[in-house]
């Protein structure tokens, strides 16, 4: 019998593993608090018998963490001045100023237990882009803390990174600073001074993924939901993300890492553009149900056995809401339309949050059920 690593990187690298491994996306602060007591999402995953996918997230950037540390990153020339509005937990409001030698950038966030979102934007005007080039600084990765996680998961899983930033693709990110219907707008306007932003965000990560060289990564995820045709239309999705994540991606084969593309689930009209930005898997397969643009098996369908995929699993109305008859039956179907030729990751589509435990074993003992 396999061990949850082997199992994991075996079908990552496309290949038929001793059953269809199980996982669920991350496991939120929310969750494991509310349901399962507090303990960590490496005990969870081992709590349900599933195969881990740790997420590591120390010096990436994303402000969309609970407890992200805004001024972690602040230097003398880009200092993140931050007034707390309201510290409730379900209310959280916080004003940012950021200074630079060139004039200040503001932008404001919300959020509460389980989630941050943005408020205000930082990028307002054309000239912004050029503060974020010159002062925006980047952190180098330090890889000891990396080590001491990947030494903790073992053999129970694999340890995933990110490309640094608010999100990991560069798309993506512009889309955490700029609003996303601006930007779609600016790419039909502006398109060149939309790719010189792109550039920018794109120098700044191909530095930081210089520090990952040597780091203790199984997997490193880019992409993000602004990349979905759900958002962005395939012809500009061509123009403005695939020639972005082919350059991330290279630089990330070239240090040694497998890349796992992540698009929430509207991947309709992305097929061959997936393939062709080089990454190895695809996530997150959302269905329909959830706010995808298909089945995670007609995706397969066209994809064939060129991407390893992860996800598929509604995990809202058929994990937390179904049956449990419900949920076996529909991971034995992602077993024989998805992962029937191997190279799949049974997984949950994304974050879920009023889950009862009993729903994640059913989910588990179902996928070990599906043996090859």
């Amino acid at each position: 019998m396999m061990t949850s690593k082997e199992r994991l990187l075996c079908a990552l690298d496309r290949g038929k593993p001793d059953r269809l491994p199980v996982s669920v996306h991350q496991w939120q602060g929310y969750h494991l608090d509310a349901y399962l007591g507090g303990i960590s999402a490496l005990d969870a995953f081992k709590k349900f018998g599933m195969d881990a996918q740790i997420q590591y997230f120390q010096d990436m950037g994303q402000f969309w963490l609970v407890d992200a540390d805004y001024t972690k990153f602040s230097t003398p020339e880009w200092r993140d001045e931050v007034t707390v509005v309201c510290d409730d937990p379900e209310n959280r409001i916080n004003h940012h100023t950021i200074h630079t030698p060139e004039g200040p950038l503001t932008y404001k966030t919300a959020g509460d237990r389980k989630t941050t979102w943005i408020t205000e934007y930082l990028v307002k005007c054309d000239e912004d882009i050029g503060l974020i080039k010159k002062f925006m600084p980047v952190p180098d990765l330090d890889p000891e803390p990396v080590r001491r996680v990947y030494d903790e998961v073992g053999d129970a899983g694999i340890l995933r990174g990110f490309v640094w930033g608010d999100q990991a693709g560069c798309w993506q990110h512009a889309c955490c600073l700029m609003d996303v219907n601006e930007l779609l707008m600016a790419c039909m306007e502006k398109p060149d001074w939309v790719h010189a932003f792109l550039n920018v965000l794109l120098d700044k990560k191909l530095r930081f993924i210089e520090s990952l060289k040597g780091a203790k990564f199984d997997l490193i995820e880019t992409g993000g939901g602004a990349s979905s045709s759900t958002v962005i239309s395939p012809t500009l999705h061509q123009e403005f993300c695939t020639p972005y994540d082919r350059r991330m991606h290279d630089a990330l084969h070239d240090a040694g890492f497998r890349v796992v593309y992540h698009t929430c689930g509207g991947t309709f009209g992305l097929e061959e553009m997936i393939i062709a930005n080089g990454c190895d898997a695809s996530e997150t397969l959302a269905p329909p149900s959830i706010g995808g643009n298909q089945e995670p098996w007609e995706f397969k369908a066209k994809v064939g056995n060129r991407l390893a995929l992860i996800g598929g699993m509604d995990q809202f109305n058929v994990v937390t809401d179904g049956t449990t008859s419900q949920i076996r039956a529909k991971v034995h179907e992602l077993f024989a339309k998805v992962g029937y030729d191997g190279g799949y990751i049974c997984s949950m589509s994304d974050h879920f949050f009023e889950t009862a435990p009993e729903k994640l074993d059913a989910f588990a003992q179902a996928a070990r059920e599906c043996v090859y």
